[in-house]
């Protein structure tokens, strides 16, 4: 269990337990419940939310470019206050660099096995990752396991913070469903801790990491953040958490189900992940998104399929 979920639960009116001994027993700082640092302010939100959408056209940009296209963009900031909102955001520019993540101390660091496999069927890697989702008021982050394969989401989970809690909580989901022979990561503390090591060691599952040389590894999640800010982050602005996890959850059932993939044939991401066969073009296109959450269907409305929807973390 993450630190900011055992925070939230202690209970300073607890008729019988003191916070003191609550937080002995949750084995966190008493501080920790007393202090509550003030989040980014609105100047830095407005500067994440366009460093966010520039990120997704050019992420080999760093912080010295993104320093410069925020000046031609009207914007004086330097390049200290660049680097620590996308520190913030976990983003980082794209390209051959030794180490490009680095595991938490103490944290094993597994091979790279995907080196001349062939990924060629469901099921056989899987692999995960986090991204920056903004909203009117403050940021949360979204992971996402999905199968390397068919490109379909197996589960996902929004957090207020880095935490590993709710990269595992999403991993328990997936393999709930199914399970990969090879699970492939980058090196980032979330995903080398024990808590989401030893949870695919226990199923049998091999881990892989990306290294040196690997920072392409996982363009398909990349793309998968690409689609799913502009076609239902951005156009939402979420008010606040509850609603992004609604605009999320009703569009993850989209793409998994309805969202036809040219790379894919013109099927869906379920229909390759069960073993469906093709439709042609003209059917795929039928199916349309649309910002309300609904799918438009020549002469009818039609709601959401209920397929394979990921279940809401609270």
């Amino acid at each position: 269990m993450s630190r900011e979920r055992r925070r939230e639960m202690v209970d300073r009116r607890h008729p019988a337990l003191s916070t003191v001994k609550q937080c002995a027993l949750l084995g966190i700082r008493r501080s920790s419940v007393y202090h509550r640092p003030s989040g980014p302010s609105q100047e830095d939100l407005d500067l994440m939310k366009q460093i966010d959408q520039q990120y997704l056209s050019t992420p080999f940009y760093g912080s010295r470019r993104i320093k410069v296209w925020l000046g031609r963009q009207g914007h004086s900031v330097n390049r200290k206050r660049v680097r620590r909102l996308m520190r913030i955001m976990g983003l980082q520019a794209v390209y051959r660099r030794p180490r490009t993540s680095k595991p938490a101390p103490g944290h094993k660091v597994y091979p790279y096995l995907l080196g001349g496999m062939e990924i060629t069927k469901p099921n056989l890697v899987w692999t995960a990752d986090i991204t920056y989702i903004p909203m009117a008021r403050g940021f949360l982050y979204l992971v996402a396991i999905m199968d390397w394969h068919s490109r379909h989401v197996m589960a996902w989970r929004l957090s207020n913070t880095l935490d590993a809690g709710f990269c595992v909580e999403a991993l328990e989901e997936a393999l709930g469903k199914g399970k990969p022979e090879v699970f492939n990561t980058d090196q980032g503390s979330q995903f080398t801790g024990d808590g989401f090591t030893g949870l695919l060691q226990r199923h049998g599952v091999r881990i892989s990491m990306d290294g040196k040389g690997r920072y392409n590894d996982n363009i398909f999640v990349e793309r998968l953040w690409r689609t799913v800010k502009y076609e239902e982050v951005y156009l939402k602005a979420y008010i606040g958490g509850r609603q992004a996890k609604t605009g999320i959850d009703n569009y993850f059932r989209f793409y998994n189900a309805q969202r036809p993939h040219q790379a894919l044939g013109y099927r869906t991401p379920a229909e390759v992940f069960n073993g469906e066969p093709a439709e042609s073009e003209e059917q795929s296109m039928d199916r349309r998104w649309s910002p309300t959450g609904t799918v438009a269907d020549p002469g009818k409305s039609v709601g959401l399929s209920l397929n394979l929807a990921p279940t809401l973390s609270n």
